[in-house]
This record gives structure tokens, C-alpha cells and sequence, in this order.
């Protein structure tokens, strides 16, 4: 069986990002393309973002959710 996820780069890495889905803002740590499906034939593939806040939590949401912290 494949990889389940492989690493995507983004100009964002490692800068102040804000998730407009939440509003809330932190660092972009990695942006990941995923298989969510649950089988091999049916393949599904999304594209997380995840962000370390300032209290060290971090969080996922959609990669296009996400734009930069002061923009």
C-alpha cells in the first residue's frame, strides 16, 4: 500500500499564517496532502494546513484556508 500522506511545499512554511476559518493565527509547520479515504480503490486526497499557535497548540484546517498573518 502507498503513503497515506506526502509533505507539500508552500511559500508560507514557517511564517505567521491566520486560518480564516477559525480566525485564529500562529505559524505554518506543515502543509500535508492526505488520503482521508477509507479503501485503496476510492481514493480521496486533501491538502491540510497545520499551525502551531503561540501557546504551542496546534491545529489543522484546509491549506486554502490559510493566508498570511499580516495580509
Amino acid at each position: 500500500m502507498a503513503d497515506v500522506y506526502e509533505y507539500v511545499p508552500h511559500h508560507l512554511l514557517r511564517r505567521p499564517v491566520r486560518d480564516v476559518a477559525s480566525g485564529m493565527t500562529g505559524v505554518l509547520m506543515a502543509v500535508v496532502r492526505e488520503d482521508v479515504s477509507d479503501n485503496a480503490v476510492y481514493q480521496h486526497w486533501v491538502e491540510l494546513a497545520y499551525i502551531r499557535g503561540t501557546n504551542g497548540i496546534e491545529w489543522s484546517t484546509a491549506a486554502g484556508n490559510i493566508e498570511p498573518a499580516d495580509g
